[in-house]
Order: C-alpha cells, then sequence, then structure tokens
C-alpha cells in the first residue's frame, strides 16, 4: 500500500475518537508545547534501557530522580534512590514488590513465617493496586468507604494492620473525588500502633499519582512526603499533572536502604554493565526526555503558576455548577483541580444521562458511582487540566446547563434508560 493512502486510512478512522482537548475524564496530559514535540519527534528512535549508547539519557533520568526526591522532601545529602517507569502502575508494582521483600527478609532473619502478606489501604485506590495485589500474591485489605467520608479512614486503616502488612497506602489525590487522604494522620497513629508492638516495622507508601505533581506547589506546608518518618516510599505520574504526554511515571524511596538489593539486576549484553529495575525492559526515551525537558524549563516557579489557575479554573467551575438546579457539587477543587457533582433525585434522570448528552457536544465526563460501601453515590467528575482555558470552562458549564434543562423538560427515566448500569465498579480506572 502506498504510505500515504495507509496514512489517510488511519487518519480518517482516528476521527472517530474523541477529542482529547475535550476528554475532561483523563487525568493524563493531552497538550505539550511546540519545542516539547519537537524534543519528542527527535528522540522517539531511542530506547531508554540503552544506557551504554545513550548515557545522556540516563543523565537526564538521574537528574529527574534527585529532583523529584528534593521535591518530596528527601534528604539532601545523597543522591535520589528511585527510577523512571512507563506510568504509576508500574510505580506502584515496584514500590509494592519492595515492601514486601523488605518485610519477607525481616520475617525471615526472625524465624517467623512469611507466606500470608497483606496491605491495607482504602476501597477507593485506583486498580492497579488491585492488580498488584492479585499479581504478587499480597491479601489486599481494603478500608470500605461511607456515604459521609469518601476516602481511607485513619482507626479503620489501623484495625486491619497486624504483623504480616507489607505496609498501608495513603492517597495523595484520590481518584473518585480528587481529595487527598490524611497521611500525616496516617503516619501518626502507624507511629504509635508500631511502638506498642515491638518487631513491627510498617512502612507507609504514599500513592502521588495525580497530587505530587500539584501539592508541592499549592500547599506546601502540607506534610505528606518524606518529611513524615512512616513513608519510606512515593510514586508520582510525570503524564498527569507531571504535564508530560502518556508513559512516564516515577517512584522515588527515603533511602537506599528501603531498596531492597535482590530487586535489582545487572545486565552486561547491551555493552556495559548497568543496575536494571522495573518490570519492562525496552522503551522509549521520549517522555523522560519531555519529563527533564519540562522540569528545567517551567521550575518551581513554573509549576506553581500552572497549577494555581488550573486550581483558579476548578474553583471558579465549581462555583459556577452549584449553581445550575438540581446540582450539588461534592468535590469543588479544594486538593486536586478536580470537580464532582450529584444530581438530585427528583430530577428524573441521573449523572449518567447527563454524561451521554454532553457527549453530543464532544464533551468526555464519566460518570461513575463510588467504590464500597458508599455505591448509593453516583457522580459527575470533571479533571481540570492544561489546556482547560477559562473560555473553555465557560462554554461547559453552558453545555452542562443546557442538557440539565432539556432532559428536565423530557423527564427521562434513568432506571429505564440504563437497567444495567448499575452494577458497582470495585476500582477506579482513569
Amino acid at each position: 500500500m502506498d504510505p500515504t493512502a495507509a496514512y489517510q486510512l488511519i487518519h480518517d478512522e482516528l476521527a472517530l475518537d474523541a477529542n482529547p482537548a475535550l476528554n475532561l475524564a483523563t487525568f493524563v496530559t493531552t497538550y505539550m508545547d511546540d519545542s516539547a514535540d519537537r524534543l519528542f519527534a527527535e528522540t522517539l528512535n531511542k530506547n531508554a534501557i540503552d544506557w551504554d549508547e545513550y548515557p545522556q539519557t540516563v543523565a537526564l533520568q538521574d537528574r529527574c530522580v534527585n529532583m523529584l526526591s528534593r521535591l518530596f522532601n528527601a534528604a539532601e545529602h545523597h543522591d535520589g534512590v528511585g527510577t523512571a517507569t512507563v506510568g504509576s502502575s508500574e510505580a506502584i508494582h515496584l514500590a509494592g514488590l519492595a515492601m514486601k521483600f523488605r518485610w519477607r527478609k525481616t520475617r525471615q532473619a526472625a524465624g517467623l513465617p512469611a507466606d500470608h502478606p497483606n496491605i491495607v489501604m482504602g476501597a477507593n485506590v485506583q486498580v492497579c493496586w488491585e492488580k498488584f495485589a492479585r499479581y504478587f500474591d499480597v491479601e489486599p485489605r481494603y478500608v470500605p468507604l461511607t456515604t459521609e467520608r469518601l476516602i481511607i479512614g485513619v482507626d479503620e486503616a489501623m484495625a486491619l494492620v497486624d504483623e504480616n502488612t507489607i505496609g498501608v497506602v495513603g492517597i495523595l489525590g484520590s481518584t473518585y473525588t480528587g481529595q487527598y487522604e490524611p497521611i500525616a494522620a496516617l503516619n501518626d497513629a502507624l507511629t504509635t500502633l508500631c511502638a506498642t508492638h515491638p518487631g513491627w516495622d510498617v512502612p507507609l507508601h504514599v500513592d502521588a499519582a495525580s497530587g505530587g505533581f500539584v501539592a508541592p506547589f499549592l500547599q506546601p506546608e502540607l506534610r505528606w512526603d518524606f518529611r513524615l518518618e512512616r513513608v519510606r516510599s512515593i510514586n508520582v505520574s510525570g503524564h498527569k499533572y507531571g504535564l508530560v504526554y502518556p508513559g512516564v511515571g516515577w517512584v522515588i524511596w527515603r533511602q537506599k536502604a528501603d531498596l531492597p538489593d535482590e530487586l535489582i539486576f545487572e545486565v552486561d549484553y547491551l555493552g556495559g554493565s548497568h543496575a536494571n529495575f522495573g518490570l519492562n525492559f525496552s522503551r522509549g526515551a521520549s517522555q523522560i526526555i519531555g519529563q527533564y525537558y519540562n522540569l528545567i524549563r517551567l521550575g518551581h516557579e513554573g509549576y506553581t503558576a500552572i497549577m494555581r489557575v488550573l486550581a483558579e479554573t476548578a474553583h471558579w467551575l465549581a462555583a459556577a455548577l452549584d449553581h445550575v438546579p438540581g446540582v450539588t457539587v461534592i468535590a469543588a477543587g479544594a486538593d486536586l483541580p478536580v470537580v464532582c457533582l450529584r444530581l438530585a433525585d427528583e430530577l428524573g434522570f441521573d449523572v449518567f444521562d447527563l454524561s451521554e448528552r454532553l457527549r453530543l457536544r464532544g464533551w468526555v465526563v464519566p460518570a461513575y458511582r463510588m467504590a464500597a460501601d458508599a455505591e448509593s453515590i453516583a457522580v459527575l467528575r470533571i479533571v481540570v487540566r492544561e489546556g482547560l482555558s477559562r473560555d473553555m470552562a465557560d462554554a461547559l458549564v453552558s453545555d452542562l446547563t443546557e442538557a440539565v434543562a432539556h432532559l428536565t423538560t423530557r423527564g427521562v427515566a434513568a432506571t429505564d434508560a440504563h437497567p444495567t448500569r448499575y452494577k458497582p465498579k470495585t476500582k477506579a480506572v482513569c
């Protein structure tokens, strides 16, 4: 086939996809500037794992790890300990494996059984945590939600911790609502619990996939990172509020002792001998380079300015939507720049109907139910990302207001329109 014909065939089919600029379902970056696009194009043929062939790419990755370690308040006296990953899913698996191996080694050294590891987390965790537990044979212990508490409960989490707990997970930015979990309170409670049980040393992992590039710039006084003694590892998505196209995440450890040597492999068949730690092997270098570009181009001041604009847009959007008849905003961008809203029961239609109606204007706004045991709450979630201007947010409010008025006039019966959609989803997927 002629290459231009093949291109046109695929180009035309992809026109059936949603417009990324109107996709308010995803946290993942859909916009980078022209210089970043040029760097991506220039490095698409580089394999990030070929350290001997592309040593400068490795140097850029190491610089990113060091910058993120400092951003998360690691000690200044040593180089950062961490690695780039394909995304936060791989980062979470690596952090989970480090906790499991560290726990098992401690148990075996004490002559204790090490065959029933568990991990404690809220029912609102992203699906990759469920994958980790299932793939690597760790019992997941979920803290159920309530209709009043849509994130983890500290006391409820501590009640699930025992001698077989490899770690407790706190989320800095719930996928469901954008709320930060009480990481400092989890740290303090875990410290007290371990002090009353000799031999227990349960670490705290922070899933900062979304909030890791937001909280340091908008709430620098918030204690959630390596300033807390129990926080041993943090993952963050460079391709979310790190502002890089899909395909890069980071996992950072407090210190080298928190990363077991057994998980690091020496690879010599690419030329030279290099340490490798990851579930993936070959991968493109473009996203790593894109992350380094953002870090040096924007700096602390640039990221702060962008996050402030996103937060202001989220606050404005929440205030505007709260005036739409029948709409109640339950998350107004107080933590992540995310807006969640509910609809009054008496409207005669629900958030699923509203989501479908918005699709007619091109908007992708997901509707879903909360995790166990708060499935009675169904919401629409709007993720405010780089690229959603105030002008476009104003257009969204107008379209949503019109959609509510239209559905109110029609009187759509929710249960008749969608008889099967109430099946709860156990975990959130972003």
